[in-house]
């Protein structure tokens, strides 16, 4: 069970970071600074940016599913 939930961390966390990065910049911060605030034309639907919120909020609900469970496991064994 630890080694799943372990997995499922480091899966999760990995595609956390990769959905964080693809969010457009929103302006004023680093993003700006490191050419972020270049307008461009890829993605740049509502829908598409409403759906990538979406997914990012359920990968980090499963990552943080998978922390509590790695932390009753431990306490637990």
């Amino acid at each position: 069970m630890r080694i799943a939930l372990q997995a499922v961390v480091v899966i999760s966390g990995l595609f956390l970071v990769l959905l964080i990065l693809m969010h457009k910049g929103k302006g004023g911060g680093l993003s700006d600074m490191f050419g972020g605030g270049v307008s461009s034309s890829l993605g740049g639907s509502s829908i598409a940016e409403r759906n990538l919120n979406r997914l990012t909020v359920m990968v980090s609900i499963v990552w943080l599913a998978a922390i509590v469970g790695l932390g009753l496991v431990a306490r637990f064994q």
